[in-house]
Order: structure tokens, then sequence, then C-alpha cells
């Protein structure tokens, strides 16, 4: 008999291709499993299987827990008596008494077959996937097999994939039998079907078009910087020529458009512009709203967002069709965009620099002429009057020495008040989030600073959103919104 399992591993491991310690594996789930239906009650059996021999043995087992955790005594050991007989053994090991005597029978048997052979099909799947993934490919070319809820099965020689609907191009209608091309989205190896998730409405599945279509950039002469999509619209994708004497738009379209046009025919006629990238900002946002032109551009770092200006006959291009030109060269650059005409942005000037005249003369205690005047040379917060280098402030004429000293000094001083008044409201409004057990000051600091200043809030907050504003594992999280909650089912 143990000669006839050695052998049924080594046949099973080479027809299938996955090692033979996954067969084991799986033949020893499969024993355990088959030995349970001998036993009327719920029993916990290991099967072990000699590597050498091809003898097989089970073991009865108990999970040993903390007395008062004891469920399910079929299955569980209180550490109290597991100590009388063992003391080596710990809350979390598992008692095992074996079962000489047992025989698997021919039900048994027959689960024990169809553990294998899912066991085995499940190995097979995963070797074949990360054959795959060894090879780092991205894009994957086959045929819908099948369509499962509105989602495509996609096979690709020996490779299931999966093409869910959400991930398909708008307005397009792929059927059974249809040749598909997509990119490789995510692997989830949690998933009942196929592992693999493509999607035809990524980003990157137009930067692979491309790469499939200009040599050039598999050579590494052209970079691609970034792409945004409105899927079955528009796109835009930004490239850089790592060598001067080629033109990165020219190549991309192609002779004739030819390059372009074969991408844009594999995206259902999808319009595609090619930007030009450039490590100047400014220059880039404005490559990517072409072909509206740009009158001039107000960069905020702090905010990571600009204001742009364009001519009233400019707007409407720039802001494109329900907003897609502006919305995409934001995607692309990654910046917050901001229209606006000549007449808008001269009024948000003036609106601003009133503000900053404003707080000049409260904060700085200064009369409308000196504030005029930082306004004038620049001066739009506190903190720059506080911490520019003094010798910029120097060059302002009619400031001297002690001007400029005097100035930087109130507002250091202003700011300093302000951030006393800010850390009291800070400590004042975490308060009620204290009272959440588990909950600690730094936590509570930032989720006030982030809008979340009650326990209510907390616990109307799901995990991710929690996750998403502070720096907290998911874990963490969903302990304090349950701790939260906890007043809920108290009162209910």
């Amino acid at each position: 008999m143990g000669r006839e399992i050695l052998l049924l591993v080594d046949a099973l491991a080479r027809e299938k291709n996955v090692p033979k310690d996954i067969v084991f594996g799986a033949l020893e789930l499969a024993l355990a499993s088959a030995a349970k239906k001998r036993f009327s009650e719920d029993v916990d059996v290991r099967a072990s299987v000699d590597r050498v021999s091809g003898a097989f043995s089970f073991f009865r087992r108990w999970e040993v827990v903390k007395n008062e955790d004891i469920e399910v005594p079929s299955r569980q050991y209180k550490f109290h008596e597991a100590q009388e007989e063992d003391t080596s053994l710990q809350v979390g090991d598992f008692k095992e008494e074996a079962l000489p005597d047992l025989e698997v029978g021919r039900i048994g048997a027959q689960t024990a077959k169809q553990v294998i052979v899912q066991k085995i099909r499940d190995a097979e799947r995963e070797q074949i996937l990360n054959d795959f993934l060894a090879r780092k490919e991205f894009l994957v070319t086959g045929v819908i097999k099948r369509m499962e809820r509105g989602n495509a099965i996609v096979e690709s020689g020996r490779l299931e994939a999966i093409l869910p609907r959400d991930q398909m191009i708008p307005k397009e209608n792929l059927r059974l039998g249809d040749r598909v091309r997509a990119f490789v989205w995510k692997v989830d190896r949690l998933a009942r079907g196929p592992h693999l998730m493509l999607s035809r409405t990524a980003p990157e599945f137009l930067s692979k078009l491309f790469e499939l279509e200009v040599p050039e950039i598999e050579e590494g002469m052209l970079v691609i910087k970034g792409a945004a999509r409105d899927p079955g619209s528009r796109a835009k994708i930004a490239v850089h020529s790592k060598d001067a004497r080629i033109d990165p738009i020219g190549t991309c379209v192609g002779m004739r458009g030819s390059r372009v046009q074969a991408v844009t025919a594999e995206l259902a006629q999808e319009r595609v512009d090619i930007v030009l990238w450039n490590a100047d900002p400014a220059q880039f946002v404005i490559n990517a709203l072409a072909p509206a032109e740009v009158s001039s551009i107000v960069v905020d770092e702090e905010k990571h967002s600009m204001d742009i200006v364009v001519d009233e006959e400019n707007l409407a291009q720039a802001i494109g069709r329900n907003g897609q030109n502006v919305r995409l060269a934001g995607e692309l650059t990654g910046w917050e965009l901001n229209l606006m005409t000549e007449i808008d942005a001269k009024k948000k000037s003036d609106e601003e620099s009133t503000r900053s005249r404003q707080e000049f003369m409260e904060k700085l205690d200064v009369d409308e002429e000196v504030a005029e005047i930082l306004v004038q040379e620049g001066f739009a917060t506190l903190e720059e009057v506080a911490y520019v280098p003094i010798n910029e402030m120097l060059e302002i004429e009619g400031f001297d020495e002690t001007t400029v000293n005097e100035l930087r000094s109130r507002a250091r001083n202003a700011l300093l008040t302000q951030a006393i008044v800010s850390e009291e409201k800070v400590e004042h409004n975490i308060e009620d989030l204290m009272n959440v057990e588990g909950m600690n000051k730094e936590i509570a600091r930032q989720l006030v600073s982030k809008g979340i200043a009650t326990q209510e809030e907390l616990a109307d907050s799901a995990t991710d959103d929690i996750v998403d504003l502070i720096e907290i594992d998911a874990e963490q999280a969903k302990a304090l919104i349950m701790s939260a909650r906890a007043p809920w089912f108290a009162n209910s």
C-alpha cells in the first residue's frame, strides 16, 4: 500500500507539473477529511504520510485554549487540563492522540479522492499563474470562453482570467468567442474562480498598447511618464524623449498616424492626445491642456494646485465637454487645476490682497500704508513676513533694519499665539474622542484635524475612510470604530 501511494504521488506530480510536497499535502488533507467521516461528533483529525515508506497514520487533535474559551469540547482542550498531562503545551498548541486502528472506508475513500483532485487542480492552477507572473507580462490576449453575470472569462493558453463588466470599455459589446486584449489589473488569489483580473479601462492599458506599437519605448529612447483616460471617449498620455534627435509626439503618432490609430482601434476609437512631458509642472500643465491656450498660471505648492488663466474664447476649449479636458489634464499631471478667466483671476487676486492686507494690519499692528507695501511686494502670509530671508525685506524701499526686525518679531509672535490657540482648541475637541476605548491623544488629534471631532462621527465612519485619513492600520481603525459604536448596542 505504501509503495502504491508513493507511485501515485510521483505520477500526479509529473502529470500536473506540481511539487511532490503539494501532492503529499493534498493527500494528507484528503485522508484527514475521510477519517472524520468515521466519527459522529465534530472532531479534528490530522493525517500524516511518510515521505519515504508511504505509510500513513492518523491523529485526533484538540486545540489548547483558555479555560473560559471552550466552545467546542470535541475539538478544544482546557489549558489547565493540558498542563496536567504535558507542561510544554501552551494556549494555541494542539494536543494529539494517535488513532492506530482507524480505517478510511469506501465512502471516506471517495471523499479523499474528491479532495485530492480539487487540491491538485488548485495547485496546478497556482503553478500556471506563477509561471505567467514570473514572465512579467502585463498584456493578455485570449478568447472569451464564457460570460458570467456580465463578466467575461478569457482563456489564454492554459491560463484563465476574468474581465469584469466594470473594466470593459463603455458601450463595448464583447461576445462569446471574441478575441480580446487586456491589461493585467490585479491578482486575487482569494477568488473562487480565475485569480487573474483584467482591465480594458485602466490607464496602464493605454501605456502598454503604446509600448507594443512604438519600438522606441521598448528600446528606452522614449519614456511614458503617465496616462489618464475617460474610457471609450478620450485619453491623454505624456511622453518624454531621452534622445534630443527624436520627436516624441511624432514618433508615437507614426507614419500617417499608423501607430496611434492602431491604439485607438484597440480602444474602441477612444481619442488619444499625446502630450509632451516637461520637468517644470507649470509647462507640463500647459502642454496637457492643449489645444487650449493659457494666458498665465499661479502655482500653489502647499495646496498642490494651480490657478490657470485663459481668455474667454479659450475657456470652453480648456474645460472640454463636461469638464473632460481639464479633468484628464489634472489626472495626468497630478495637480488640482482651477480654470478661470482674466476677470475671475483679477477678482480673486483682489480678494486675496484685501484679506492679506487686513491680516497684516490686525496681526502686525501696522497701518494700511505698511500693509499695502507688504502686499505690493508679494507678501501674502504671516509666515512669509516672519521667515523670508532678511536681506529680501531690506530691499523694500522705505524699510530699514529696525523696521524689518520689528515686523519679523511681530509676525513670529502672532504665529506663536495662533499655534497656542489652535493647540488649546484641539485639546478641547479631543475630549469626546478620548472616551472611546483604545483611543490615544495622538490618534484623537489626527482625527480632529481631519474633521472627525466626536465619538458619534467616528462611529459613523467606515474603516477604509479612517485608514485613508490618518496613519493607522485597518485592524486598529476597525477596533476604534466598534468601540465608538458601543453606546448604540448598549441602548438597544
